[in-house]
């Protein structure tokens, strides 16, 4: 029987993280055999087309261990017959030292349930998102003997403490990662440098074909046919959103333009509130979340991108937004800020225009330069499109990650 190897994710499917779910499905295609592990069920109405397409079984965890009270019981019973439940402990004492909440008690609990319901096939342990999924990953590794990996993105490497990415780091096998700034930031902790590897998620080009039409020459002087400018993404903190309306309010009141929005997000009222505030919530549509293929059309009817990616408070931040190069494989002129990775895809008045993060004033000018000049959208925009067909093929990024699985599961059938 092939050897499986188990994919612990935070949520699945979730809408907001296609590019997961890209990946899974390339490495099913690639032969690999695999398991997911869910810690949370999903909460969206929709799902992208490349779900639908994933064969991989999904068995999801305990969400909260009082939810399951019994099986989250009967697995602690279990699991304290494993070697390993006392190499696992003082880890987790530790960490729990740490950081004494109930979410780390949560991790335990569901790497209990993991390591005490695991299929006898499932040879790697393969985490998405270096916080709370590595917990879960790090300490069932420790119980069963598996080795493990991470694929490591944005917010979970700048709002995890720099000890704990140390020890996990330290703890598994190797980690990928998808932009420069998260590649850096890791290898300046790890042990081992070399551990660490720096892999874009980029898109499968199929089903984000080539989009060669022209766009309409709108230059925002007809208030009957506006520039229509699109954001895709969650409404929480560090996606810019009240930057973004403070900056559109900014603009010319001669200036004709609609902005419309794809995506949920616990901040959406508020925003609403504001836009209201501010007088523009007759140019704004709202339309919450939608499937892939849907955004697909957004992005070719558009005539501009904007993501005001910022850092949020508590450190939370964007690695290199995958509606960024979804816009880009679409000719779509993208505005955005310099946060993280963002600077890897667009380069300012070469292939994107880009500004300071935070600046609503800064932004407002370069709405206003894109809206008003269409030629130069066109020619952002094929730039950016040329570049993510040449460097943002997902083939060319999974194919470092098949590589990585296969030599770890080769490593463990010797061992």
């Amino acid at each position: 029987m092939a050897k499986t190897i188990a994919i612990v994710l935070k949520g699945y499917p979730r809408l907001s993280e296609s590019f997961i779910a890209q990946e899974i499905l390339s490495l099913e295609k690639a032969g690999l055999t695999l398991s997911l592990i869910s810690m949370r069920h999903p909460t969206d109405g929709k799902v992208h087309p490349v779900h639908r397409e994933i064969r991989s079984p999904v068995r999801y965890l305990p969400e909260y261990l009082h939810d399951e009270p019994r099986r989250v019981f009967k697995a602690f019973i279990r699991a304290q017959a494993l070697a390993g439940y006392w190499r696992a402990l003082p880890t987790f004492l530790r960490d729990l030292w740490r950081e004494p909440t109930l979410h780390r008690l949560r991790r335990i609990g569901q790497a209990l349930v993991l390591v005490t319901e695991i299929d006898p096939e499932i040879a790697w342990l393969h985490a998405h998102f270096i916080h709370t999924p590595a917990s879960v990953t790090h300490y069932a590794s420790l119980m069963t003997g598996l080795g493990w990996s991470c694929s490591a993105h944005a917010k979970d490497i700048w709002t995890t403490r720099d000890d704990e990415l140390r020890r996990k780091l330290d703890a598994m096998a190797w980690a990928v990662t998808c932009t420069r700034a998260g590649y850096l930031k890791l290898q300046s902790l790890a042990t081992n440098p070399q551990k660490v590897h720096l892999s874009y998620h980029g898109l499968d080009l199929a089903r984000f074909g080539p989009f060669f039409e022209s766009r309409s020459p709108r230059d925002g002087s007809n208030p009957a046919d506006p520039v229509i400018i699109l954001s895709v993404g969650r409404a929480v903190a560090k996606k810019g959103y009240e930057g973004l309306l403070a900056a559109l309010a900014r603009l010319p009141p001669d200036l004709s333009w609609r902005f419309v929005h794809v995506g949920g997000g616990e901040l959406l009222k508020p925003l609403k509130e504001e836009a209201a505030k501010l007088g523009i919530a007759d140019r704004i549509a709202w339309l919450g979340s939608q499937a892939q293929e849907d955004v697909l059309a957004r992005y070719r009817s558009s005539d501009l991108f904007v993501l005001a990616c910022r850092i949020a408070d508590d450190g939370d931040r964007d690695g290199l937004p995958n509606v960024l190069v979804e816009a880009s494989s679409q000719g779509l002129c993208c505005v955005s800020t310099r946060v993280s990775g963002v600077t890897e895809l667009l380069e300012d008045g070469v292939t994107g225009l880009v500004v300071a993060p935070e600046n609503a004033e800064a932004l407002a000018n370069a709405l206003v330069r894109a809206i008003s000049d269409p030629a130069l959208r066109a020619r952002l925009g094929s730039a950016a499109q040329d570049l993510v067909r040449s460097q943002f093929d997902h083939h060319r990024s999974v194919t470092e990650l098949v590589e990585l699985l296969r030599a770890s599961l080769n490593a463990e059938a010797k061992s």
